[in-house]
């Protein structure tokens, strides 16, 4: 399998962390945001929209980090990254929602771009930006952890596609200085994760284009 990521996309950091879980081989081919090599013909050839990550596996190839992770689980079910059950896997999807649908999204490097290059805001504008939406999304993701479903990881006793999610917002979080105090169940659930050998493989400063 070919992985085409960015050291410090959160999106392609999901897609990493489910392949690690799973203990599947792949080679990460690095696509670098910054210069925009995202929107390259040989690249949007591949992924249309221009974005990573986008895995192919065969013939196969596939954007979009959610579907990427749900089929890494249908096709490679062990350890299962989603619960067997229908009202538990809505759960961890609703996890997944939450963070990869309505936080990252406003808060990803096309939209800070657009928002300096077509609105004329300023730094200081754009991180408050960023802070408001990555604070609004943390929250309601802390408020989900209070139920007893949740247990030693965002749902459960085992990693499932809920902390894939949870730990690359929360690296973001922190490298755009977002107060990170109100959300004591997050933190301790992100500690425990990136404990473990399959998320430190899967972390921005392993990955091969990793820089400052």
């Amino acid at each position: 399998m070919k992985l085409y990521s960015y050291f410090r996309s959160s999106a392609a950091y999901r897609v990493r962390i489910g392949l690690e879980l799973k203990g599947l081989e792949y080679q990460v081919i690095p696509v670098d945001l910054r210069a925009g090599e995202q929107h390259r013909p040989a690249y949007t050839a591949r992924q249309p929209q221009g974005l990573v990550p986008l895995l192919e596996d065969g013939d196969l190839a596939i954007g979009q980090s959610l579907a990427i992770l749900e089929y890494l689980d249908e096709v490679y079910p062990e350890p299962p990254l989603l619960p067997e059950r229908p009202g538990p896997r809505a759960r961890v999807r609703q996890f997944c929602g939450a963070i990869a649908a309505d936080t990252h999204p406003l808060c990803n490097l096309r939209v800070l771009h657009y928002l300096e290059r077509e609105l004329g805001a300023a730094d200081a504008q754009r991180a408050a930006w960023y802070r408001h939406w990555v604070a609004a999304g943390l929250a309601s993701v802390e408020q989900m952890l209070t139920d007893p479903a949740s247990q030693t990881f965002c749902h459960g006793d085992a990693p499932t596609l809920a902390d894939a999610c949870l730990v690359p917002q929360v690296y973001n979080a922190r490298r755009f200085d977002c107060p990170l105090t109100s959300y004591p169940r997050i933190l301790e659930i992100e500690a425990r994760c990136v404990a473990l050998p399959p998320f430190a493989r899967a972390a921005p400063e392993r990955q091969p284009d990793a820089h400052d």
